[in-house]
């Protein structure tokens, strides 16, 4: 791990893990040879961690497309987001949303662009694969703490590809410490069915990743899961890792009065956690199973 400082992200995402770095970072190992994150998105816990070699991925393209763009020239990137918060308003908005840029600098300043000032930070594509949330009320495109420079100086440590989850784990190796954070699909929940970006995340893909972390654990890699606090996941899970319920916030709804206080699962493979409040395997906690069963 590094001692570096930690950076922001840049990103604001659906289901991202600053509330995580902020009040579990002790659920992170001390030590590891090489990080891996194959769900990306915003990158908290990656940037929160600084590690001096990473394998980062996302089933995202432009999400990537937009990191690789910052990692090779950040100035191209930041000069592109300042002309379009020089044009903002709700019209240009929408003409921004409507346009492909050839220049991969100003791609990524336009995704980052509509990330800061869409609803909610929100990423949603229709079938056709293209970006379609509306304008939100935020109206800041650029921020007084935007570390470009650090970003793709973290970014140039790391190799990053667009591609399946799989390949990232299926990779990982004896002493790499992977943090998954997948799509909350649940077994039961909408028939086992989550949008995922241009696809679906189903309950398949659940099994699926269950077998890339075992088969990970048992090269000797150190593996973190964040899931849906439920108990489909608990017996996905049993016998694999240890398991803990941890309390966030939610802030992605639209409704402030919808928001609260919900409950996740982290499940730690291959290493004991040294967060403080981990008392005991919550796979053979009986309160929790009762708690969590479906009605």
């Amino acid at each position: 791990m590094s001692d570096r400082m930690s950076v922001k992200p840049l990103l604001k995402w659906a289901g991202g893990k600053r509330w995580l770095v902020a009040n579990h970072s002790r659920l992170f190992p001390k030590e590891f040879a090489c990080y891996r994150e194959p769900f990306l998105g915003s990158g908290a816990v990656f940037f929160h961690l600084a590690p001096q070699r990473a394998v980062l991925s996302d089933a995202n393209v432009r999400l990537i497309q937009c990191y690789a763009s910052i990692k090779k020239d950040w100035k191209a990137v930041w000069q592109a987001l300042r002309r379009l918060e020089r044009q903002h308003s709700d019209e240009f908005y929408y003409e921004v949303r409507g346009r492909e840029f050839s220049n991969r600098y100003r791609e990524a300043a336009k995704f980052i662009y509509l990330n800061r000032t869409c609803f909610n930070g929100i990423y949603r594509e229709n079938l056709k694969g293209v970006f379609n949330v509306p304008r939100g009320t935020k109206n800041s495109v650029t921020f007084v703490d935007d570390d470009f420079r650090s970003i793709a100086a973290q970014l140039k440590k790391s190799k990053l590809f667009h591609g399946d989850f799989s390949t990232n784990i299926r990779e990982a190796e004896q002493g790499d410490f992977v943090f998954v954070d997948p799509p909350y699909t649940v077994r039961h929940n909408n028939n086992g069915f989550v949008k995922y970006n241009q696809r679906i995340f189903s309950w398949n893909d659940q099994i699926r990743l269950r077998d890339d972390v075992r088969l990970a654990a048992e090269k000797g890699a150190r593996i973190l899961i964040t899931n849906a606090n439920h108990a489909s996941i608990l017996d996905l899970y049993r016998g694999i890792g240890t398991a803990k319920v941890l309390s966030r916030a939610s802030v992605i709804s639209g409704n402030a009065g919808a928001r609260g206080n919900y409950a996740e699962l982290a499940i730690c493979v291959g290493y004991d956690a040294d967060d403080e409040e981990t008392e005991r395997d919550m796979f053979e906690s009986k309160h929790v199973r009762r708690r969590l069963q479906i009605a």
